[in-house]
């Protein structure tokens, strides 16, 4: 599987915080601002989440965008990640993430913030495949869990 947008359009970068102003006129707000208005409730469950992300990032040592790359490539289906970097600095981080190794209780963490089978960032309204509840198939042995 080849997946897309692993920073859920910059949800998942730390641009986008809870209780800090969003120009919508700019960037992919300015594109899309009903996906990034925080006077939304589905926007404001977001940036809960990704507050709730943050914590679990640092309290591993890592940034947000490397863990959203890692969680990504710690999925047994997923053969590749397409990242969309702007700067040598986006891509440094990105590739630190998909040589990062999450152990259980993180994945566990994760899936207690955004349980398995939801997605809260749906941009196109995206199919939801039912595999994703079953824990056993979303994780790669742990020896296998980066890119390294």
């Amino acid at each position: 599987m080849l997946t897309w947008s692993p920073l859920a359009s910059g949800f998942l970068t730390g641009k986008y915080r809870k209780g800090q102003p969003i120009d919508l006129t700019t960037g992919r707000a300015a594109l899309t601002p009903a996906r990034f208005d925080p006077s939304l409730p589905v926007n404001a469950s977001k940036l809960d989440i990704v507050e709730q992300l943050v914590e679990v990032a640092d309290g591993i040592g890592c940034s947000l965008p490397e863990l959203a790359v890692a969680f990504t490539v710690a999925h047994p289906g997923v053969t590749s990640v397409i990242v969309g970097p702007r700067t040598m600095d986006q891509l440094e981080t990105l590739l630190k993430g998909a040589s990062l190794t999450l152990d259980d209780a993180t994945l566990d963490r994760i899936d207690e913030i955004v349980p398995p089978g939801t997605n809260a960032y749906q941009p196109d309204g995206a199919w939801r495949p039912p595999v994703l509840a079953d824990t056993a198939r979303r994780r790669r042995p742990l020896a296998n869990r980066s890119a390294a």
